[in-house]
């Protein structure tokens, strides 16, 4: 992970941690940490007035977590642009709490034509906003996590209508309910990283069939089958 940086465009936004948003002992749950960087992602934008007449879709997230928040503390988001690529940009985003809460989160986002879908080159316009904090760090947008090899064991996951936006599409931050499950049937490390690796996506009229395989380096991997493939991969590490 990289530290804020000196110059460029930051932008910081508080939330405090609801008890909706925590697990039974009280500690913050992963998928109200991505709905909160999702918010404030988004509010950067609008604050930075950039054009939005192109689309974004997020291709790989991955969480640190120094120390996990609890409820009613207060978080302290940062986000800034961790590194470009061809058609697509890293979004940073630190998160200190009230009580000593530490995580920090690196999204890349492709950057897509919205008539066609298609990835489409950084604008002038983004360039100029987001570069400077940048610097000269370069990202890929390549996915790094291992394909399934169908030797985990595979159960079905159900979906629920408010997992879903306006386009029919499972939003971001329900998968990472799942690794939640995960975290609660095998035990939550003080210290952990997790990532998801988002694929063809879910759709609401799509059958989810989770797949799950742990590896002796201590690392649990699951991935989402559906009838069109492999939906996303995640992977969850202690440390």
């Amino acid at each position: 992970m990289i530290p804020i940086p000196l110059s460029g465009r930051k932008f910081s936004a508080s939330r405090k941690v609801r008890l909706g948003d925590v697990d039974p002992a009280g500690c913050f749950r992963l998928d109200a940490l991505t709905r909160y960087t999702q918010d404030v992602s988004s509010d950067d934008t609008v604050d930075a007035e950039l054009d939005e007449s192109t689309a974004w879709v997020v291709r790989r997230t991955e969480v640190h977590v120094i120390r996990h928040a609890t409820l009613a503390e207060t978080l302290t988001l940062t986000t800034f642009c961790g590194g470009l690529g061809r058609r697509w940009a890293e979004r940073r985003i630190q998160v200190v709490g009230s009580a000593g809460a530490h995580y920090e989160v690196a999204s890349i986002w492709i950057h897509l034509d919205p008539t066609t879908l298609r990835p489409l080159g950084l604008t002038e316009q983004f360039i100029a906003l987001f570069g400077e904090a940048a610097g000269d760090r370069t990202v890929s947008a390549s996915h790094q996590l291992p394909k399934s090899t169908d030797a985990g064991t595979r159960r079905q996951w159900p979906t629920r209508a408010v997992d879903f936006d306006t386009q029919r599409h499972m939003n971001n931050a329900a998968y990472w309910s799942v690794i939640e499950q995960l975290l609660a049937d095998r035990g939550r490390p003080e210290q952990m990283s997790a990532v998801i690796e988002y694929g063809r996506g879910i759709s609401l009229d799509d059958d989810v069939l989770l797949e799950v395989a742990s590896d002796p380096a201590d690392a649990t991997r699951v991935w989402w089958h559906t009838a069109s493939g492999v939906a996303a991969t995640g992977q969850i590490e202690p440390g």
